[in-house]
């Protein structure tokens, strides 16, 4: 019992979190995310921050700290083809570059960009389902992508 008492002493004082806990100063709160419509990652970090302590503000004006997606896009490309030429695998990309800057203009976090790669099996049979789960990844990426933008805010800004 002691040995358990003593760990989560050391666990709570060496500042571990439990993951999905995010930290953004008090300073740079409220933040405005900068996006395309319709944007994947936008609406990841959204739910990412939903319930959070950080605060969105539809207006760069009121915010403290904007959050630009500057690029994002898919890309595709053939990966592994059969002796007939026909396409049996696809390396599927997603690609966003961000940065964050204060309201004034002033870089906070340079611009860095993610690109995530998965292979996608491609047979013949059930094309409509392989097309749900090719949509399925890139949703995958937006979530790990926005994740990743957090982490990267987190290690620059704290």
């Amino acid at each position: 019992m002691a040995a358990l008492l003593l760990i989560l002493a050391l666990v709570s004082g060496c500042g571990f979190h439990l993951r999905g806990r995010i930290e953004i100063p008090a300073t740079l709160n409220p933040l405005h995310l900068q996006a395309p419509a319709g944007s994947p990652v936008r609406h990841a970090l959204e739910e990412l921050l939903t319930g959070s302590a950080v605060r969105l503000t539809a207006t760069p004006a009121d915010a403290k700290l904007i959050v630009r997606i500057l690029e994002e896009r898919r890309a595709s490309r053939v990966a592994a083809v059969d002796a007939n030429g026909k396409t049996l695998a696809f390396e599927l990309h997603s690609i966003v570059r961000f940065d964050a800057i204060a309201p004034d203009g002033a870089q906070k976090v340079a611009a860095h960009t993610f690109d995530l790669t998965r292979n996608f099996d491609n047979p013949d049979v059930e094309v409509l389902g392989k097309q749900l789960e090719e949509e399925l990844i890139y949703q995958d990426f937006a979530a790990d992508i926005a994740d990743r933008i957090l982490m990267r805010l987190r290690a620059v800004l704290l």
